[in-house]
This record gives structure tokens, sequence and C-alpha cells, in this order.
């Protein structure tokens, strides 16, 4: 039985029916709910909604390039996903004092075209995957980089993960965060979801992550199937066994213009859920292979993405 499906309609349901109306930065509306949860027994399949097809290889791309480190979009437009185009482009804009004349398309065109371009206008400050894998630790014994004059480098919290989750597994220490409130100002988004922790036990790992604001519709469906990719991906590295999946959710929200696909989806039936494999794994590099297998799904429901 599909029971994530039926969560995640219920969900809908819920901020269908009782969220209050919100205005947001973008301007264009929500209706909201707040302290919502998820939670999702690993065992039961891969955490990939049916009730809608999922842009699966997109997922792990973005993942992947969080895993990377990298901040820049260059990567993402090479790969084909295009989930932060609107954050690069809109930043872009608000750097000029009057709106340049170049179209979203044309901007992307120059990403792919070209570095120099890209470099600048691609970068969107310390977001996920620099505080993932390479947190400022400049502010720490300033005094012995002074005597040193040494650069100390970042800290790289998912080696430090995984290598704790090998040897001291019980720890209630096992989190990340890219909550990096001295470098808010400098990222295009503030992280949404900005943290998560990990717990073992008898042999299994579970994770749980922590969302400050949520796009129920358009982001929530990815939030879940990357961060249960992200449990598996710990769990090669670990040879641990993956348990439950658990997504605490802050201001939880449909977009104004979401109402009618939100409305859709909630009514449709769900199927089982499909198994995944995956190989050649490397999670410090960011780089792996998988295999979705026994994925059914109901047609994509298209809806804009609002920056």
């Amino acid at each position: 039985m599909n029971k994530l499906d039926k969560q995640y309609q219920s969900l809908l349901k819920d901020i269908l029916n009782t969220g209050v109306e919100k205005g947001d930065r973008t301007g264009t509306g929500t209706i909201s709910v707040f302290g919502k949860q998820i939670r999702h027994d690993m065992s039961e399949g891969f955490p990939l909604l049916t009730t809608k097809k999922m842009a699966v290889k997109t997922m792990m791309t973005e993942l992947k390039w969080f895993l990377k480190g990298d901040t820049n979009i260059k990567y993402l437009v090479d790969n084909n996903c295009h989930i932060w185009d609107g954050d690069a482009y809109k930043n872009f804009q608000n750097s000029h004092i009057n709106p340049v004349p170049i179209t979203h398309k044309e901007f992307i065109e120059y990403i792919k075209t070209d570095d120099e371009f890209a470099f600048k206008w691609g970068e969107l400050g310390p977001i996920y995957g620099k505080q993932w894998r390479e947190w400022d630790s400049k502010h720490q014994s300033n005094h012995i980089l002074k005597e040193t004059k040494k650069t100390k480098p970042g800290i790289d919290q998912i080696a430090n993960l995984i290598n704790d989750l090998k040897i001291n597994p019980t720890s209630r220490r096992l989190m990340v965060s890219a909550w990096n409130v001295g470098e808010l100002d400098d990222v295009v988004l503030p992280p949404c979801h900005y943290g998560f922790q990990c717990y073992v036990s008898n042999g299994k790992l579970s994770l749980m992550w922590n969302q400050r604001s949520v796009d129920t519709f358009l982001g929530l469906p990815f939030n879940i199937a990357s961060y249960g990719t992200l449990l598996l991906l710990l769990c090669e590295e670990t040879n641990l066994k993956p348990g439950e999946l658990v997504g605490n959710l802050g201001d939880t929200h449909l977009y104004l213009n979401h109402i009618e696909q939100a409305k859709e989806q909630s009514l449709r039936s769900s199927f089982q859920l499909p198994t995944i494999k995956f190989s050649n794994v490397n999670i410090l590099k960011g780089e792996w292979d998988f295999d979705i297998e026994g994925y059914s799904y109901h047609p994509t429901i298209k809806a804009p993405i609002s920056n």
C-alpha cells in the first residue's frame, strides 16, 4: 500500500480546506498552514510520488550539485536542470539599476556558452552546497590563524557526518546545517530546507529534514525524493539499512496559481511506490548512477514557478 501519496494528498487537502491566505516575497500569494510532518518507512519503497510524473533526473542532478559543493547554476544548466534558473536571472536583473534588455532564455544561453558570464551571473552565493561541504570556519580559532597566517579550510559537514555514522552511530550530533546566519545576506535565496539530522537504531539509518518554507505543489515532492535519495546514499557509504524518512514542515503553502493543480492531484488514485538501485556511488564527489524500477505514475501536472 502506498501511504506516501496518501499523506501528501491529505496535506494538499488540509491546505486547500484550512489554509490562511498570505502574501509572499514573490507577489504571487499563498494559502498556508504551519507545522506539518511527512513520515515514510523506506522499506515500503522509494519515496517518489505516483499521483503525478516526477522529473527524477532533474531531482538527482540538483542533489549531485549540492553534494559537489557547487553554487553556480552552470552545472545544472549543462545537465538540463532548470530549478534555479529563475533565481539567478532575477538576481541578474536586480543587480542593475535599470533592467537589462535580455530575456530569460537569452540569459540561460549565455550561461551555457559564455564561461565568464556564467562565472559572474550563474553564482547564487553560499547556498546549500557551500554550507554542506565548506562551512566557513574563519571565525573559529582566530588567534591561531593570525599566528600561522594560514587560512583554515571550511568544514565538510557531509564528510564529517559519514565519518561519525561509521565510528559513533549512537551520537545525537549527526547533523548537517545549511542555515549559516552570518552568510544569509550573501545568498540569492536563504535555504528553505535548512538542516537535517540522522539517527541510527538496530542497524537502520533514519533521516529527518527541517524546512522553513514549503512550496507544497512543486517543491515538496522533490524534497521528499531528494532526501530519500540522500538517506539511501548514506546507507551505501556506511553499510547501514534504510529506516525512516521524516520531514518537518514550517510554513507549508500552496501558491494561489497552484490551487487547481493541487485539487486535481488530490483526487487521483495512487500506484505502488517504485524501487531504486544505485551503482558507482561516490557521495563525496557527488556522483552515482541509478535505476528506477516499477515506477507507474499519472501524467505531469504543469504549474508555474514563483521566484
